[in-house]
C-alpha cells in the first residue's frame, strides 16, 4: 500500500469532503428549481447519461438506493413528466424507465454558471497536467463506486 504522509491525506480529505458539500448544495438548489428532491434529480441525472432506457434495477445500482426506493423516485420523476416507463421490447415482462425530452431544456440553464466554472479552472492548466487530473477523477469515480456506493 502506497504510504502517504497524514497531512496530505487530511488535506485531500478536507477538498474531497469540501467538493462533495458543494456539489450536494449545487444539486438541491437545482433540484429545487425543477420542483424534485435532489434525489429524484441525480437519479434523473443518472437516468439522463445513460445509454438508452434503465430498468428501475440498474437505476438503483447505479445510485445505491434500494430498489423500492427507486420505485418511488420513478413514481415522482413519472408524475412530473421526466420519465416514462415502457416495456422493453425484447422482454414485455420488464419495465423501462425512459426519460422524456419534456422540459429538460428549460433547466439547461442552471448548469450554465458550473460549466464556466469547469472551463475557468481547467483553462489554468496544460495538455499535460489535464491529462493527469483526468486520469485521477477516473480512478476516484471508479474506486469510489466500488468500495462505497456498490457495498
Amino acid at each position: 500500500m502506497f504510504n502517504m504522509e497524514p497531512e496530505v491525506l487530511e488535506r485531500f480529505t478536507w477538498y474531497m469532503r469540501e467538493q462533495s458539500a458543494l456539489t450536494i448544495m449545487f444539486h438541491t438548489k437545482v433540484a429545487e428549481q425543477m420542483g424534485l428532491s435532489a434525489t429524484d434529480e441525480k437519479c434523473l441525472d443518472l437516468a439522463m447519461r445513460a445509454d438508452g432506457p434503465l430498468t428501475a434495477g440498474r437505476i438503483a445500482e447505479l445510485s445505491g438506493l434500494s430498489t423500492g426506493a427507486v420505485t418511488g423516485v420513478i413514481d415522482r420523476l413519472e408524475r412530473a413528466g421526466f420519465v416514462r416507463r415502457v416495456r422493453d421490447p425484447h422482454d414485455r415482462r420488464k419495465v423501462l424507465v425512459e426519460v422524456t425530452a419534456g422540459d429538460l431544456a428549460k433547466f439547461a440553464h442552471l448548469f450554465e454558471k458550473a460549466q464556466q466554472s469547469l472551463v475557468q479552472v481547467l483553462s489554468r492548466f496544460d495538455p499535460d497536467e489535464i491529462e493527469v487530473i483526468e486520469r485521477y477523477l477516473q480512478l476516484q469515480i471508479e474506486t469510489f463506486r466500488k468500495a462505497v456506493i456498490n457495498t
